[in-house]
Formats: structure tokens, C-alpha cells, sequence
């Protein structure tokens, strides 16, 4: 499948959306943000690693803020980092340097490794891009994450990948519905920058007061109860 670019949606989206679909079409749908120090900490490492500029450390050349972009997603965005590494086998030719090279994405993240895949499908989003735009494969890459300071290795494997195309074709049917999901409370929810707007646990409440609502609509008709208001 591939889609038209006025269609592309945004790769960051793709994190975001595997977290919660709510958090995702509060942002890219109805065009709400707000702050927190999780947010904030993350802008300021991500602004850091923009504007270090490109570098040669020995095999790698490092570049930064690198545009990306996949017909076969329907995605466009900013790579944190692009790593080229020389290889001795296939690989791209570079401009003024010799040898062949590999691109390998490298996604930093303020946090510690999460239990799902989320970052996992947004660094595979990056390198499904690379493969389309340079014509090489590319096998695995690298989440930098601010807690513990160490860098994690992914393997870019075919279940990745077929994760990442389904998630990717999920939001652009989600965003053709143009409906936001209801609250589902999680224990993620107190550390979301959304969570004032998202007020998942209003939400619940009223679906309570709903329920108890209806209870007593059809006891009044029954017994003579006045419905509350």
C-alpha cells in the first residue's frame, strides 16, 4: 500500500499511539498539548541533540534532525539521530568519503525502557523510512534513554516490522474517523502531560453516574421513584 503525502501522518504519532490511542488523538487529532517535567525534560534533551551538529567518530558519521518520510506508512517526521557505519559489504556510497555505509537510526528518550513496544515501533517507523530512501536494509538500531543513560540495541526484526505497519494503518483509520477515544485509566496516566484535559477519571465517574442514572429511570417507572436529576 502507499499513500498520498497531503495523507501522511506524523511518525512521532506512532509512540504515542501504541502508549494510548486518547493520549495520540488529543495531540494529533483535537491539537491539545500541555506541559509537565516529563515533557519538559524531554524537549530539552531532544533540543540538545539537535543542535550538536553532524561528527566522524572513527567508522560512524553522526547527523542530527534528519527528515524522514515513507509512502508505505503514510508517515513524516525528524530522526533524533542518524548514524552511518561503515561496512565492508552492501551499503550506500556517501558524498566525499569513501567506502560504503549503513544508516542506523538512534531515538532518544528522557525515560527508562518501557514493557511494550512503543519506542521500539517508532525507531523501526525511522529505519522502515531509511530503507525507502536509500534503497538498503537496515537491520537494527538504537534508543538512547535518559534513565539509565545507556543506549539499547533493537533488533529490527520481521515482527517489528509487521507490528509497525499494522499500528501505522491503525492510526490513519483512526484519524479518518475523526472520533477521540474514551478514558481508560492505567497507572501511566499520572506522569501524562494530558491528564487535566484527558480527565480519565471524571470520565469514569460519570460513566458511573450514568449507570446509577438509569437504574433509577427504570425503578421510577416501576415504582413510583423520582428519577434524579
Amino acid at each position: 500500500m502507499s499513500y498520498n503525502e497531503e495523507d501522511y501522518l506524523q511518525l512521532s504519532g506512532i509512540q504515542h499511539f501504541a502508549f494510548c490511542q486518547r493520549q495520540w488523538a488529543l495531540i494529533y487529532m483535537e491539537q491539545q498539548w500541555k506541559e509537565n517535567i516529563y515533557t519538559y525534560m524531554g524537549q530539552e534533551l531532544h533540543e540538545k541533540v539537535h543542535t550538536s551538529g553532524a561528527e566522524k567518530r572513527g567508522d560512524v558519521i553522526i547527523t542530527r534532525a534528519v527528515p524522514l518520510a515513507s509512502k508505505t506508512l503514510g508517515l513524516y517526521g525528524v530522526a533524533d539521530v542518524i548514524e552511518f557505519h561503515r561496512t565492508d559489504g552492501p551499503g550506500l556510497k556517501l558524498e566525499k568519503r569513501t567506502g560504503h555505509w549503513l544508516p542506523v537510526p538512534v531515538e532518544y528518550k528522557v525515560g527508562s525502557p518501557k514493557p511494550t513496544n512503543c519506542d521500539k515501533l517508532q525507531l523501526c517507523a525511522q529505519a522502515i523510512c531509511l530503507e525507502e530512501k536509500f534503497n538498503v536494509i537496515t537491520e537494527l538500531g538504537y534508543i538512547y534513554y535518559g534513565r539509565p543513560r545507556r543506549r539499547l540495541e533493537v533488533e529490527l526484526d520481521q515482527d517489528l516490522r509487521k507490528e509497525t505497519y499494522a499500528v501505522a494503518k491503525a492510526m490513519h483509520a483512526a484519524f479518518a474517523t475523526g472520533i477521540t477515544p474514551k478514558a481508560e485509566v492505567t497507572k501511566s496516566c499520572s506522569k501524562c502531560s494530558l491528564m487535566d484535559i484527558c480527565v480519565p477519571h471524571l470520565v469514569e465517574r460519570r460513566s458511573v453516574k450514568s449507570y446509577l442514572r438509569s437504574v433509577l429511570t427504570e425503578r421510577s417507572r416501576g415504582d413510583g421513584i423520582e428519577e434524579a436529576p
